[in-house]
């Protein structure tokens, strides 16, 4: 995997999402090279999207990159709430998309660590799920890299370039929950 260069990545703005960033994450979640590795769709109406990325869930975090040469927002991950049930309360499911010239660069590292760093010392957060296409090995592999877990295998899990693509579940526990000192 190729790296970005310290110097490069250090420049690089990893900062929450703002509810005015919602046209530019839709472009980049409908760009090619982005969108065929998610659940998005091709020439989806920025309109479509934007009223659902403008929204902020207080219980989760969506980051933005900024490329810092021109500004222009490079990738997004988030952590969002699994389901309304409280019974899950402990849960996140787990999104990531990364234009595509900046894909292999060690970003998503980056953005890992950041989400990691939120969920597991901030939030309280035990589980992360997620899904993954199958023959998405790059993205498997980073997974796999933050402790994510291969939990199962979806046939047929999603329409993909015409055909029925396969997903693996992954999922997370935190490495070592708080517990309650006794004193």
């Amino acid at each position: 995997m190729q790296t970005m260069d310290k110097r490069h990545l250090n420049e690089l703005l990893i900062r929450a999402a703002e509810p005015d960033d919602a046209l530019a994450l839709s472009q980049l979640l409908g760009g090619v090279g982005v969108f065929e590795g998610t659940l998005q769709l091709p020439e989806v109406a920025l309109a479509t999207r934007t009223e659902m990325l403008a929204k902020v869930d207080a219980n989760g975090i969506r980051l933005v990159a900024v490329d810092p040469n021109s500004g222009a927002l490079v990738a997004t991950a988030g952590l969002h709430s699994a389901s309304p049930s409280l019974r899950r309360s402990h849960v996140r499911s787990l999104s990531m998309a990364v234009r595509s010239d900046w894909q292999g660069k060690g970003l998503g590292n980056a953005l890992m660590r950041r989400l990691t760093d939120w969920a597991d010392n901030w939030a309280g957060v035990l589980r992360i799920e997620l899904t993954a296409h199958a023959d998405n090995p790059r993205a498997i592999a980073l997974y796999t890299r933050h402790g994510f877990v291969h939990e199962g295998h979806m046939r047929h899990y999603a329409l993909k370039a015409g055909q029925y693509a396969d997903a693996v579940a992954m999922a997370r526990l935190h490495p070592a929950p708080p517990s309650v000192s006794s004193a």
